[in-house]
């Protein structure tokens, strides 16, 4: 390599990663790539891990690496490569083993790993999953031969998806929430009757709640779990789905790190040629204008692409992550949340409508002027146009009609 020829840097092979790899490679030809991590297979879509469970994909199904954009080409990924330190100062990493690997460009694309709640005893017990990795749906779909019931502690997505995927293999699963409803983060209680109802009809048991003291072993590994009421389910599985966090168990010299590592509108951080991106960054919301951390694949891989652009001297300003903004489909009923749906004891103008299978909630400014927020269940169409009204910030008075009946289509974006 010559010495012109900058070397580039990326700690941590997932979205946001190998999306700013990519980036890379497409504006700067010559300088060396480097991608670690610290897990044992290639990078893969990680949205897919409950269909490995399920035995719908195989890891190979999985892989990256020559699907759409991602074509690993000119790209060196070095796995089971935990990077434990970086030093903003001298511009290294230190690898575990003792290597130390200079850059001219660094990514920080750790992402998040699982919140296992520490007032929970029993996590470490044989048989216990958090699910956000290939390792631990491997170890979790080898179990499903001894498991007759599963039960999953936490009420988002990604602990959904795996309820049903142990569904399909035949399993009993019990899904225990410690708040008055499922994905609370994504609507209110008033919002998920639907998906409730969806959930209920696929044979999903709920106890909305409740919440978990204990997890219980009978030398087998997990044995049942210990409500906090005293109550006990049994069962011979157990997932956890309490949320994830930021990603910074590495030591982080010079740079700064709140509630994850913070980064500017390009994707800087405050150290020299340093960047962050993905579930690890902290950023914008662009609705409110507050600092956030994303949690959501499509948002990594935006954020990625924007920080490779910037790493290789193209300027991209990253357009903010929404502070909720999900599409995702569950039991057979699909929903799409996408900035503030949160309004209970709030100053703001909304519009809720309801049918027998769908429902639509609208949330607009205090002075109806501006669309804050939507919430489609059942009904997603046009979700991509009301996406570009939040996002734009666009005054909505001569489409506000259009926008609350959903008729809403490309052609209101046309000035008469």
């Amino acid at each position: 390599m010559s010495s012109t020829e900058k070397r580039y840097v990326i700690v941590g092979a997932s979205a946001a990663g190998m999306a700013a790899a990519e980036a890379i490679r497409a504006i700067d030809k010559h300088g060396s790539i480097t991608v670690f991590s610290d897990e044992p297979d290639p990078p893969y879509f990680r949205p897919l891990i409950p269909f490995l469970i399920s035995g719908k994909k195989r890891a190979a199904d999985m892989a990256m690496s020559g699907e759409g954009p991602y074509t690993g080409e000119g790209i060196q990924v070095r796995l089971n490569a935990r990077v434990r330190k970086i030093d903003s100062r001298t511009q290294t990493v230190d690898i575990d083993g003792g290597e130390q690997v200079a850059y001219d460009r660094l990514l920080i694309a750790t992402g998040s790993q699982s919140y296992i709640p520490p007032e929970i005893e029993g996590t470490g017990i044989e048989g216990v999953f958090a699910l956000r990795t290939l390792s631990a749906a491997r170890a979790a779909a080898s179990r499903v031969a001894d498991t007759r019931h599963a039960v999953m502690l936490g009420g988002g997505i990604l602990n959904l998806k795996a309820a049903f995927a142990l569904l399909e293999r035949g399993l009993e699963v019990t899904l225990v929430v410690q708040s008055p409803q499922v994905l609370s983060q994504l609507m209110e209680p008033g919002d998920a009757a639907l998906i409730r109802n969806a959930l209920n009809k696929a044979g999903l048991k709920i106890m909305t709640g409740a919440a978990a003291r204990r997890i219980v072993s009978n030398g087998k590994g997990a044995s049942g779990v210990q409500l906090d009421d005293g109550r006990e389910i049994a069962c011979e599985m157990v997932c956890i789905g309490k949320g994830v966090q930021p990603n910074i168990s590495f030591d982080h010299d010079g740079i700064k790190v709140d509630g994850g590592v913070a980064a500017d509108r390009f994707t800087a951080c405050c150290a020299p040629n340093v960047y962050a991106a993905g579930d690890v960054a902290v950023t914008y919301d662009p609705i409110t204008g507050g600092r956030i951390v994303t949690g959501l694949w499509t948002n990594a891989v935006e954020m990625g692409r924007c920080a490779g652009f910037n790493m290789a001297g193209k300027p991209v300003e990253y357009g903010g992550t929404f502070g909720i903004l999900n599409a995702t489909q569950v039991a057979d009923v699909s929903f799409v949340s996408m900035g503030i749906v949160h309004t209970t004891g709030l100053n703001y103008e909304t519009h809720v409508s309801g049918s027998s299978g769908a429902y639509r909630k609208l949330v607009f400014s205090p002075d109806g002027s501006v669309l804050v927020g939507v919430l489609l269940v059942g009904d997603i169409s046009r979700a991509g146009l009301y996406r570009f009204v939040i996002k734009e910030k666009m005054p909505v008075s001569r489409i506000k009609s259009h926008l609350i009946n959903h008729t809403l289509h490309y052609g209101h974006f046309i000035c008469p």
